[in-house]
C-alpha cells in the first residue's frame, strides 16, 4: 500500500477514534448516573452490570474479556465484517455496563481491542466503496487501536512507539502518529480529559491532566499577597488623602470604612487628576468593591476572580462577611507566580 493512500483514511480514522473515546467516557458516567438516580444499591448495580455483560457474552465471548486476549484471538481469526461489528458494539456496550455499574478497571485495554474493531471496519468500508484503493485492514487496526487509546487514556508519543515496536514498521507508525495525534487534540479540545482524569473530575477534582494535581492548591493567595497595604478612609477628602499619598508613593491605596470594613480600591494616579476637586470624598473615586479574594483561595480561584472584575489589583480580605483588609495582589504578580510555577513542574518531569 502507497503511504500518500494512508493519509487520509488515517485522518478520519483519528477524528472518529476521538470521536468514540468522547461516546465511551461519556457513557460510562451516563451509566453511573442513571443507575445513581434509579436508587438501586451499590452492591445490585453490580450484579446488574455482570448480567448485562453476561447476555451480551452469550452472543460473543469476547466481550469478557479485558481486550488484549480477544484482540490476539480476532487476528488469528478471518472472521466476517458481520461478526466484527457485532464483536465491536457489543464490547462497547460491555464496557459502559461494567464500569459504570461499579466494576473496578478502566479503559484501557478495552480501547485497544475497540479501537482495532473499528479501525478494520472503517477500511473494510473504504475497500467497498473504492476498491482501487487496496486499505491494508491490518495496518488500518493498528491506526484505530492506536488512536482509540490515545484518546482514552492520553499519552499520543507513547501508543506511537508501542505502535512502533509492534510492527516495526516505519511507515505505518507515521501514520499512526498522525492519527493519535488528530484523535488527542480533538478529544483534548471537545472534551478536555482523558478517562482517568474525567474521573477525577466526576469526584469534584478539577484538574486537567496530571500536572495539575496538588501544586494548584499549593500556591494559595495567603502566600502571593503583599500584607503591608495602604489604607485610607473612604469618607476622606481628596485634597487629604493627595497629602497622605503623593504621587509615586504607590499605585493603589485600599478604601475602609469607619469600622475598617473594606468598600474599594483608589488609584493614586486617578486622585492626582487635574479634573479631581480637592474637596471631593475618596468613596467618589472607588473601584472593584464587590470583588475581593480569600486568603485560602487557590491560584486558579484568583485568576478567575480577575478575569470577572477585570482589574489589575484585587484586596484580600479575612472573609467576605467582615471584609477586613488582609493583602492585596496584582494580577500580574499572580500570572507571573503561576507561569513559575507551571515551568518548575515541567522541569521536574522533564528532569532538567
Amino acid at each position: 500500500m502507497q503511504t500518500t493512500t494512508l493519509l487520509w483514511p488515517t485522518a478520519i480514522l483519528g477524528l472518529l477514534s476521538a470521536v468514540l473515546g468522547i461516546i465511551l467516557m461519556r457513557g460510562v458516567a451516563l451509566c453511573e448516573s442513571l443507575l445513581a438516580t434509579m436508587r438501586i444499591r451499590p452492591t445490585l448495580r453490580t450484579v446488574a452490570g455482570g448480567l448485562a455483560v453476561g447476555l451480551m457474552a452469550i452472543v460473543s465471548p469476547q466481550v469478557m474479556s479485558s481486550g488484549h486476549g480477544a484482540l490476539r484471538v480476532i487476528g488469528t481469526l478471518d472472521l466476517s465484517v458481520r461478526t466484527i461489528a457485532i464483536v465491536f458494539a457489543l464490547k462497547i456496550a460491555a464496557s459502559i455496563a461494567s464500569l459504570g455499574s461499579g466494576f473496578r478497571g478502566g479503559l484501557f485495554f478495552s480501547s485497544l481491542l475497540i479501537g482495532s474493531l473499528g479501525g478494520h471496519l472503517l477500511a473494510e468500508a473504504i475497500t467497498m466503496t473504492w476498491p482501487q484503493l487496496d486499505f491494508d485492514t491490518n495496518a488500518s487496526a493498528v491506526i484505530g487501536m492506536s488512536a482509540l487509546s490515545a484518546s482514552v487514556i492520553g499519552g499520543p508519543l507513547t501508543m506511537t512507539f508501542i505502535a512502533l515496536e509492534t510492527t516495526g514498521d516505519l511507515w505505518l507508525t507515521t501514520a499512526v502518529l498522525i492519527a493519535v495525534i488528530i484523535a488527542a487534540q480533538v478529544t483534548r479540545e471537545a472534551f478536555g480529559y482523558s478517562f482517568a482524569t474525567w474521573r477525577f473530575h466526576l469526584r469534584g477534582e478539577t484538574i486537567r491532566s496530571a500536572a495539575d494535581i496538588g501544586w494548584m492548591r499549593d500556591l494559595t493567595v495567603e502566600k502571593m499577597m503583599r500584607e503591608n497595604v495602604e489604607t485610607t478612609k473612604a469618607t476622606a477628602t481628596i485634597g487629604e488623602f493627595r497629602e497622605a499619598y503623593p504621587l509615586g508613593s504607590t499605585v493603589y491605596a485600599v478604601a475602609v470604612d469607619d469600622l475598617d470594613r473594606y468598600v474599594g480600591l483608589v488609584l493614586v494616579a486617578e486622585a492626582h487628576g487635574a479634573d479631581v476637586a480637592p474637596e471631593r470624598a475618596v468613596k467618589d473615586l472607588l473601584h472593584v468593591p464587590d470583588e475581593m479574594l480569600l486568603p485560602e483561595m487557590a491560584v486558579k480561584e484568583a485568576v478567575l476572580a480577575f478575569d470577572r472584575a477585570e482589574a489589575e489589583a484585587l484586596v484580600v480580605v479575612n472573609s467576605f462577611l467582615d471584609r477586613r483588609v488582609v493583602g492585596l495582589l496584582t494580577e500580574a504578580y499572580v500570572l507571573r507566580r503561576y507561569a513559575a510555577a507551571l515551568e518548575g513542574r515541567r522541569r521536574d518531569l522533564t528532569g532538567e
